[in-house]
């Protein structure tokens, strides 16, 4: 009896086994062609970019070495300072995830540490922030920003309303609150201010939220296109997706390959935000994690 038993088991370990495989080998074409899909209008990008000659055909994915050229990155700088247009991009984001970090902190440090009344209704309007679409506040806030502050043609016209970064609050919220209190009460007794708390303690230990807050934030102001355009007439105040949007509709025309013009300046919109994810894509993908998990 007990051979039979052990050769029935014998004989299932090898099922078991090739079944894995087979799943495993499944998920993983599932997970490949999900890649591949993906990827595609990154490729076309680039493969677009280079085109002497648009060809939107089949044979038009490959990179035919006859119909490969860089004279569609040259016309689109030709037509608008690029380098004008990325320093200003920087320069926004630089400012917003700046603002973003300092207000972020202050305002999750205060609703996580320390006690005050009305703290829930402040946490409360903060959620209920996310709840407002940007739009809908846009008018009121070009009335206020461009004709009672005169902040038109300005960086910090084009910063003021995205200073505060709801998203970035509760990130800081929830790290701050994973933080023991004992820490921050032992530092009360050795007569340290609130301040001195927050930049001597609790920033060093909250390193992760704020790398995550950045990659967050970076994105938006980087790719942000609607606000920049209603607030800047001069075209060397204008962030590269607002002159990029302008080259579409006016000079591209003018180029042998409109079309890759445009794509070749999308490529350039696109290369700092891919490389700063694949740099910090660890550091992104475990702080991300960890700021869904705690609290």
């Amino acid at each position: 009896m007990t051979a039979e038993v052990q050769t029935t088991a014998a004989t299932r370990r090898p099922q078991k086994s090739a079944r894995s495989r087979i799943l495993a080998g499944l998920r993983f074409a599932l997970l490949s062609i999900g890649a591949i899909i993906s990827l595609l209008p990154f490729y076309y990008m680039i493969i677009g970019a280079l085109q002497k000659t648009r060809d939107t055909s089949l044979l038009g994915l490959l990179p035919l070495p006859d119909n490969l050229t860089f004279d569609n990155f040259v016309g689109v700088n030709e037509s608008l300072n690029l380098l004008q247009s990325l320093m200003n991009s920087l320069i926004m984001t630089a400012g917003v995830m700046g603002c973003t970090l300092v207000f972020g902190l202050l305002v999750g440090y205060a609703l996580s540490i320390l006690q005050f009344r009305g703290q829930g209704i402040v946490f409360a309007l903060v959620l209920l922030v996310q709840a407002i679409p940007f739009q809908l506040l846009m008018i009121p806030l070009y009335v206020m920003v461009v004709r009672y502050f005169g902040l038109a043609d300005n960086f910090i016209g084009m910063v003021l309303p995205f200073a505060i970064n709801s998203v970035a609050v509760l990130i800081f919220r929830q790290y701050f609150l994973q933080i023991p209190k004992d820490i921050f009460d032992a530092a009360r007794i050795d007569g340290a201010s609130e301040f001195r708390i927050l930049r001597s303690i609790a920033m060093p230990l909250v390193r992760p939220a704020i790398l995550t807050a950045m990659l967050v934030t970076f994105i938006g102001p980087w790719n942000e296109f609607l606000w920049p355009f209603l607030v800047t007439k001069n075209a060397d105040m204008q962030p590269l997706a607002v002159s990029l949007a302008n080259f579409s509709q006016a000079n591209s025309t003018f180029q042998d390959n409109p079309m890759g013009a445009v794509l070749a300046g999308a490529c350039v919109l696109a290369i700092p935000a891919v490389l700063l994810f694949l740099l910090f894509q660890r550091h992104f993908t475990s702080a991300n994690l960890g700021s869904a998990i705690k609290g």
